[in-house]
């Protein structure tokens, strides 16, 4: 039985890192719509639907004329705003040769997109992740498509239990999956917040060997979810029976759906110690993309287990899903809201 959460549109979700887009042409596929992304001469970011109007040639296989995308097959040229100036063997180009430009907008690092109503599409509503261009903060990054729905990936990322099984010797340790959650639902601004507080835990090879603490810890876990697109998790550590020094780690998630059962999992790693330690960068790079890789082996192995499932198929529940459970009541509302009405 194969099922997949309905896209939400009208909503602004992350097509590339910022990094990722430049003069040439990148391909990315957001909520089924194949995009092609490049810079203008000017730096400016800028997203067209991949398929030239013409024989659906992929823009993002072509190249760059200054700010103009000319087609690899045939010719057919496009501006920044999609439409065609130019067709080879004539001087005039059909008024329905064009294709689809797509609000973009470029935020703490990432480069966004709008795949809905382009009247709708407001940049202040993008949430917001400043740790990732701050001063005082290091960051690494990395980005892996995962072949699972995206409803997978985000109740992997609001019930951290799973740490203790799947990354243990990494981030996991017994207090994450022993201690009780808190969980706050914001229902209409789409927000869901799970705290874990374990006042004393064992220190996991990712803090022990980037922090240099030896002994146990106060493992503060506090996730910011904003639905449908970004995931926070504020992560502070100290010694335990100690204030200081505390250490902040903010790991961010962008959760884009590409196509049905498959998703972008953009992440990264912000850290607020030891900014000038490249060691320490080159670990948590590192040591950050072996943890992601579990989660993406563990959600394709999901998937495939999922597809494979009988009809009428009901799963259990528990306290620990309390979070991903309220997550999934917002995306189903969102979509719901977004798809359009019957007659």
């Amino acid at each position: 039985m194969t099922t997949h959460s309905a896209f939400v549109r009208n909503q602004w979700y992350v097509a590339a890192w910022a990094s990722e887009v430049g003069r040439d042409l990148l391909a990315r596929t957001v909520l089924g719509e194949p995009l092609a992304l490049y810079r203008t001469l000017e730096g400016r970011a800028v997203a067209l639907a991949d398929r030239c109007v013409h024989r659906r040639f992929p823009l993002s296989g072509s190249r760059l004329d200054g700010d103009k995308v000319v087609c690899g097959y045939h010719g057919f040229t496009y501006d920044t705003t999609g439409t065609c100036v130019f067709v080879p063997g004539q001087k005039r180009v059909p008024r329905t040769a064009r294709v689809s430009s797509y609000p973009v907008a470029e935020v703490d690092s990432f480069v966004w997109v709008w795949i809905g109503d382009p009247e709708a599409a407001d940049p202040t509503t993008i949430p917001r992740a400043p740790h990732l261009a701050d001063e005082g903060w290091v960051t690494v990054t990395g980005m892996e498509p995962v072949d699972g729905d995206y409803g997978l990936l985000v109740d992997n990322l609001m019930d951290l239990s799973h740490e203790t099984y799947l990354h243990g010797g990494y981030i996991g340790t017994p207090e994450v999956a022993e201690t009780p959650i808190t969980t706050e639902v914001d229902e209409e601004a789409g927000i869901v917040r799970v705290s874990r507080h374990m006042p004393d835990a064992e220190c996991p090879p990712f803090y022990a060997r980037s922090t240099g603490i030896e002994g146990r810890i106060q493992r503060l876990q506090d996730i910011e979810y904003f639905a449908p697109c970004l995931y926070l998790l504020h992560s502070t550590i100290s010694p335990t029976g100690q204030d200081s020094p505390r250490f902040r780690t903010e790991i961010t998630y962008a959760i884009t759906p590409s196509a049905p059962g498959r998703v972008y999992d953009f992440w990264a790693v912000s850290r607020n110690f030891a900014v000038g330690d490249d060691e320490v960068t080159t670990f948590l790079r590192d040591f950050n993309h072996t943890v992601v890789m579990q989660d993406v082996d563990a959600l394709n192995l999901l998937q495939r287990c999922l597809d494979s499932e009988p009809e009428g198929y009901q799963e259990l529940s528990i306290n620990i899903d309390t979070g991903g459970l309220a997550a999934r009541r917002i995306l189903a509302r969102l979509a719901e809201s977004a798809a359009p009405t019957g007659r």
